[in-house]
């Protein structure tokens, strides 16, 4: 079965990919992780499409996230998924690497080195509330700003994926030591990142956009934040599903209490 690095002809066959294993198509968040990551497969060996993905994207040289660990129901057990990440462990070239782990998914990461950093629950819903008044719709005139900051927070440079969010996004805002995004996925508004000062600054920003977007919204929040996670229930969010942070070689940089919510799962 050979392992390649993939490219945009094979977004549709990863697409399928993720259907069979009862994930969503989206493609729209497909095209985002090949243009700033590093996309790998397995051809299936019957010729139909692919046996196995995953997605390697760095941050800098300290921090690299690792998403899309799919491999096709038909080929399941096979060792494919160790395969690919054996790979891109080896790529990651000394980064410290993270990832968000499914009860499904966690025994592999764990064989391959993976420990347990937190928990996160994803909570959606429509959003109940009034605006703060204490954010503003940001422009690309904004984008260094935003970029300078997420440097300070994040702890190494996630600008390649920043600078598409007013393209790929459905709105960013900010406000006083802060900024947050949202985008479309396959119907739901998904808001993310979010890097805030403190956790007022993170609600407002993250009200602001759910009330703009005026539908169905996700947020993918640390359960450690009680506070936040209580927040988001009374103004109408309910528990979807939950994960672990999972973190392999070292510690991830930057300042973990101003960051509220990942880009998304897939980025971190």
């Amino acid at each position: 079965m050979t392992l390649r690095r993939l490219t945009l002809d094979d977004l549709e066959d990863c697409s399928r990919l993720a259907e069979d294993r009862n994930w969503g198509a989206e493609r729209h968040k497909w095209r985002l992780l090949f243009e700033v990551g590093e996309p790998y497969g397995i051809e299936a060996p019957d010729g139909d499409g692919l046996a196995a993905t995953n997605v390697l994207t760095p941050y800098g040289d300290d921090h690299a996230v690792i998403s899309m660990v799919l491999t096709a129901s038909r080929y399941a057990r096979r060792g494919l998924g160790r395969r690919l990440m054996n790979h891109v462990l080896e790529r990651a070239d000394g980064r410290a690497v993270s990832l968000y782990a499914t009860e499904h998914g966690r025994p592999l990461y764990e064989e391959s080195g993976f420990r347990v950093a937190g928990m996160t629950a994803t909570r959606t819903g429509v959003f109940h509330g009034e605006p703060s008044g204490r954010t503003r719709p940001a422009t690309p005139a904004d984008l260094e700003a935003i970029l300078a900051l997420d440097a300070e927070v994040f702890g190494t440079d996630r600008s390649p994926v920043l600078r598409r969010m007013f393209g790929f996004g459905e709105g960013v805002r900010i406000a006083d030591g802060g900024y947050a995004h949202r985008w479309d996925n396959d119907g739901t508004t998904a808001i993310g990142p979010v890097v805030a000062r403190d956790e007022r600054t993170a609600r407002n920003l993250i009200g602001d956009l759910a009330l703009d977007a005026g539908r169905k919204i996700r947020v993918d929040l640390d359960l450690d934040r009680e506070d936040l996670t209580r927040w988001t229930e009374e103004h109408g969010l309910t528990q979807a599903f939950t994960c672990a942070h999972m973190v392999w070689r070292g510690d991830l940089p930057g300042d973990r209490s101003r960051q509220f919510l990942p880009f998304m799962l897939a980025l971190g």
